[in-house]
């Protein structure tokens, strides 16, 4: 039998939770998509030179959204361990510590973002070999952020499979996406030749996030009654 969740006013702690996850699926969406991807060319040093150039704002906004998000992540991996730790103490700590990690690595690849634009204001001939290179260190760094997180949502799915507090499948569908994020990450950096055959794969995770996410903005999280 799973204990009650102990800290006081579970579901308004979980719905809390539930506006920092959605604002961390936000902020990683607009600033991969919206605002760093516009800019970026891959494996072309000047095309992406001149567009980072051209609309320098928006990397550094990019900088901005991604830095949100790393702040809003280390505050969501409190207050989910917080609310699964009367599941599972030792693995609600692993699954935060894991969370915790994947923040710090994902903040600390902004700086390669930062290089990028150093670079470019520096001119010179290698400049533009400079800033696409440092673009894909920070690309790597994030992947090596993702291989965390992905063992953050294989524990976290295992946690909410136990808890009973969700239905069984939203727990499978987040350990499904732990196992994404983790194969997708294994192939960055392993086969990176199939990686653009995988990125399909990271529609599951999306949607396993934005259910998690919603469950616990609309129902909150502890035991639900029979």
């Amino acid at each position: 039998m799973v204990e009650p969740v102990t800290i006081a006013r579970p579901r308004a702690t979980a719905r809390f939770a539930g506006l920092l996850y959605l604002l961390i699926i936000l902020l990683g969406l607009s600033g991969e998509l919206a605002l760093r991807g516009p800019l970026l060319v891959p494996g072309d040093a000047l095309a992406t030179a001149e567009r980072i150039l051209a609309a320098p704002g928006l990397l550094r906004l990019s900088v901005a959204a991604d830095t949100l998000m790393a702040l809003a992540d280390v505050a969501l991996a409190v207050l989910l361990y917080l609310l699964l730790r009367p599941v599972n103490g030792a693995v609600a700590l692993m699954a935060m510590v894991f969370r915790l990690v994947q923040a710090a690595l994902i903040a600390l690849s902004l700086l390669f973002l930062h290089g990028a634009l150093l670079a470019l204001d520096r001119a010179g001939d290698a400049a533009a070999e400079t800033a696409l290179l440092a673009t894909e260190l920070h690309a790597h760094g994030y992947d090596l952020g993702l291989v965390f997180f992905g063992i953050n949502s294989l524990l976290t799915g295992w946690l909410l499979l136990r808890s009973g507090y969700v239905p069984r499948a939203l727990g499978v569908l987040l350990g499904l996406a732990g196992l994404v994020y983790v194969s997708g990450s294994a192939l960055r950096f392993l086969a990176p030749a199939l990686s653009e055959a995988f990125a399909p794969a990271y529609l599951l995770p999306v949607i396993a996030e934005t259910a998690f996410c919603l469950w616990l903005l609309i129902r909150g999280l502890g035991p639900r009654a029979a």
